[in-house]
């Protein structure tokens, strides 16, 4: 596997700062590395992440996102590296380790029953029980009062979520873990199925989050999607860290050209010219 690639010369790519992130970032991982046999699917990579602040993580198909949403979310352990909490190490075992300490990771293929209510799919496996039976009303106020607090004004809370639209049914997922407690949300490339129109509404929503003081962690491939919405930026290629910028550290154009490959992109350019 080869180095990470070095920034286009092109354009003045600012170096990230090398100031330590803030005392007991809400999550921090320092220099995480993950191998399977010999295949290095991470390597040495640092990020943090603040309460009240949505961190992007960007790269294309095989940069090692898959990989870093399973550590983070206790499907897969580090091989080497601390990931900290609150400025505490923690190992998760599980994805329950994770859930129960506040990691709620939004998957891109929804974990949703089409064919049940939105109110049902918002309280899936958190069901309000009185004995053997369901808190129908409760959970129908609650799942809609709950989603409106966050801007999003479900037409009829009965009916099935399969009629919902792709950022609709986003949406529902953000308020549903927003509810349930967590402190650090992950969104797996929540627009990448999704057209214009559909997109704005996840990302209005991603925003929304992090302004009800979550930690919000968006996987996405598309810088134009990401920026209006970041406070930071990582970049993965290959398994490692292109950088990890500060919204004023980086411009929107900077971060395109580090996303369609820089130097790399370059040198195929004149090695096609060349052989013309």
């Amino acid at each position: 596997m080869s180095d990470s690639i070095t920034p286009p010369s092109t354009i003045d790519v600012k170096t990230p700062h090398s100031e330590s992130p803030p005392k007991f970032a809400l999550l921090e991982l320092s220099h995480i590395s993950k191998y399977f046999g010999n295949v290095t699917a991470l390597e040495d990579i640092s990020t943090h992440v603040d309460a009240g602040a949505v961190t992007c993580v960007l790269g294309d198909n095989g940069a090692g996102k898959s990989t870093f949403i399973k550590i983070l979310s206790g499907v897969h352990q580090q091989s080497t590296g601390d990931y900290l909490i609150d400025g505490t190490p923690v190992h998760f075992s599980s994805p329950r380790d994770a859930r129960l300490a506040g990691i709620a990771t939004v998957f891109q293929d929804l974990a949703m029953s089409p064919l049940l209510s939105v109110w049902r799919n918002f309280f899936m496996g958190s069901e309000a029980m009185v004995g053997p039976f369901l808190k129908a009303n409760f959970m129908r106020n609650t799942a809609k009062s709950e989603m409106k607090k966050m801007g999003i004004d479900v037409r009829d809370i009965d009916q099935p979520v399969g009629t919902m639209s792709g950022g609709e049914r986003q949406s529902v997922a953000i308020a549903r873990a927003v509810y349930f407690g967590a402190r650090v949300l992950i969104l797996d490339e929540p627009t990448a199925a999704l057209g214009v129109r559909q997109s704005g509404v996840v990302l209005k929503y991603v925003r929304a989050a992090a302004d009800r003081g979550l930690g919000v962690i968006f996987i996405t491939h598309n810088p134009h999607h990401a920026y209006p919405v970041g406070d930071r930026f990582m970049l993965l290629n290959r398994g490692h860290s292109l950088g990890d910028f500060a919204k004023s550290e980086i411009t929107r154009d900077e971060l395109t050209r580090l996303m369609a490959g820089g130097a790399e992109l370059e040198a195929l350019q004149h090695e096609l010219s060349q052989s013309r």
